[in-house]
């Protein structure tokens, strides 16, 4: 099923707002003075925050807890990140999508089914990449048959050569683009620059549109870094949605919060796409 952009978020164009949850309990930068409460309460302000200054969606991600398991987290993540998208959707009224870092997709399935998410975000689906966690390999196959087995209605986004890693030897981008929507059965794709915050290259985001319009037409592909007030729209021409993190964020940090007036400013430029 490819994700229906205007059925899911109200406008053929949307600009998805990231939700960055602080450390949460288990990993080496978590908080105890702080606690559970800290986290949810950060959780449900930046929310607010985003969904205050207009974004369309947002997605829940544990980006506070680094080092990433390369691909299973622990059973207590799974509940923390449950009770936090929980708290998300509380408070925001709009699609909120699931990304459980590094690359579990069956933890994401699993909390965006219990909180009624509309989408997950998998890093690697197809294929493998070379990461700090060392080497991670998609598993589409075992991602879609839980999809089915738990009956989520859960589209999966799939990175492109995902920001934070390196391919394993030289592998045409357009190629990759057609094995994650005809191997992979993808619902939309997401492109990204080296790193979080960094410039989504415009040639790789042109390949990945033009591979994808080769391939199905109707998967959306995501721009999913690096977007500014400066650039969305220029992006949004070329791309079908924007995935915004860093740029939202007080003095453009990624581990600040939310800065409400950097949010509209964003919206605001995406303009009449």
């Amino acid at each position: 099923m490819s994700l229906d952009l205007a059925a899911t978020f109200g406008t053929p164009s949307p600009v998805v707002g990231m939700v960055h949850l602080p450390p949460l309990p288990g990993s080496p930068a978590y908080d105890p003075d702080g606690g559970r409460d800290a986290v949810l309460e950060r959780a449900r302000t930046d929310a607010r925050a985003l969904a205050d200054g207009g974004v369309d969606g947002l997605i829940v991600e544990n980006y506070g807890d680094a080092p990433f398991h390369a691909e299973d987290v622990p059973h207590h993540v799974v509940a923390d990140m449950t009770r936090a998208a929980t708290a998300v959707t509380e408070v925001a009224d709009c699609p909120v999508g699931i990304n459980v870092l590094r690359n579990d997709a069956a933890a994401a399935l699993s909390v965006a089914a219990a909180v009624d998410a509309a989408f997950v975000r998998v890093n690697v689906h197809t294929g493998a990449r070379v990461t700090d966690q060392g080497l991670v390999e998609g598993r589409a196959a075992e991602t879609l048959r839980l999809r089915e087995r738990i009956d989520a209605d859960v589209a999966v986004l799939a990175d492109v050569a995902v920001k934070h890693s390196a391919p394993l030897g030289e592998r045409d981008l357009g190629a990759a683009v057609a094995d994650a929507i005809d191997r992979g059965r993808a619902d939309g794709l997401v492109v990204s620059g080296p790193a979080t915050g960094s410039v989504t290259d415009a040639d790789d985001l042109r390949t990945v549109a033009a591979a994808r319009d080769d391939t199905d037409p109707n998967v959306p592909v995501f721009v999913g870094s690096g977007v500014t007030a400066e650039s969305v729209a220029d992006l949004l021409s070329v791309a079908d949605g924007a995935i915004v993190g860093t740029a939202l964020k007080e003095d453009g940090a990624t581990t600040n919060p939310v800065d409400p007036e950097r949010v509209a400013a964003v919206v605001a430029a995406r303009g009449d796409q």
